[in-house]
């Protein structure tokens, strides 16, 4: 649990959809999914403010508009976290498959946008479309979490006008403040294992701060082509065109 969480927060906080690997670890070690889905918020949590404050620490943090961002984003986690008992898991995951490839593209498409952000969009007021998309990204992160850190920061790119970088820092720290919430709607339906959850947090920490320091350091390109990796690999993961599960069955054997 501590090694995969190593991996788990560093694919997080530079991109995301390192929950696949807790939730396929969870269920190795027989958690039902709402129980291995709750457990994982809480190295989700731990992770989260490891990497909220190395972003501060190196100054690339925008407390301000990430605070009010997160605010439709909590709203919609409470009502993921309460529907994740009953959504149809298997489709929904194809669906959000196709969506992230499709990030890929408007990476590649509109690259200097999507890299550098857009200094116009910066400077205006938050409106009533960017608080519905932040909405509608807390519902799916307050059901799964996976792969929601692509969404956060298209809609942060594309949508606000950061650029890659601080539009990271503005992801963790919105996933950090609404994962309290859905966290307590799964303790509250009984959803939760402390231990096993706060075991595998040991090494979301310390990849979420690996990961943290690397992005400042590294740069816009070099976050791009990890997210770029981990969306292909997560995408190919949802499709069913390979089983992580089967993968890390053969390695414990």
């Amino acid at each position: 649990m501590i090694v995969s969480g190593v991996f788990v927060g560093f694919i997080n906080t530079l991109a995301g959809g390192g929950t696949i690997i807790s939730l396929t670890v969870f269920l190795l070690l027989g958690l039902p999914i709402d129980i291995a889905n709750g457990t994982n918020r809480i190295a989700v949590i731990l992770q989260n403010i490891t990497s909220v404050q190395a972003f501060h620490q190196k100054k690339v943090m925008s407390w301000k508009k990430g605070i009010l961002l997160a605010i439709p984003a909590v709203v919609g986690s409470v009502i993921g976290a309460q529907l994740a008992v009953d959504i149809d898991r298997e489709s929904f995951e194809k669906a959000i498959a196709v969506v992230m490839l499709l990030m890929i593209f408007f990476m590649f498409f509109k690259p200097s946008q999507f890299l550098n952000g857009r200094e116009d969009l910066l400077k205006r007021k938050i409106d009533w479309k960017q608080v519905l998309i932040f909405f509608l990204i807390g519902i799916y992160g307050g059901m799964f979490q996976v792969g929601v850190g692509y969404f956060l920061l298209a809609a942060l790119v594309l949508g606000v006008g950061f650029d890659l970088v601080k539009a990271n820092a503005i992801k963790v720290l919105i996933v950090l403040i609404y994962t309290f919430f859905a966290l307590a709607v799964f303790v509250m339906n009984d959803a939760v294992n402390w231990q096993y959850g706060l075991i595998h947090a040991i090494g979301n920490v310390i990849g979420a701060y690996v990961a943290s320091h690397m992005a400042v350091k590294k740069g816009v390109v070099f976050v791009k082509w990890v997210i770029i990796v981990v969306i292909i690999l997560t995408s190919a993961q949802l499709l069913g065109f390979y089983d992580l599960n089967d993968l890390l069955s053969a390695i414990l054997r």
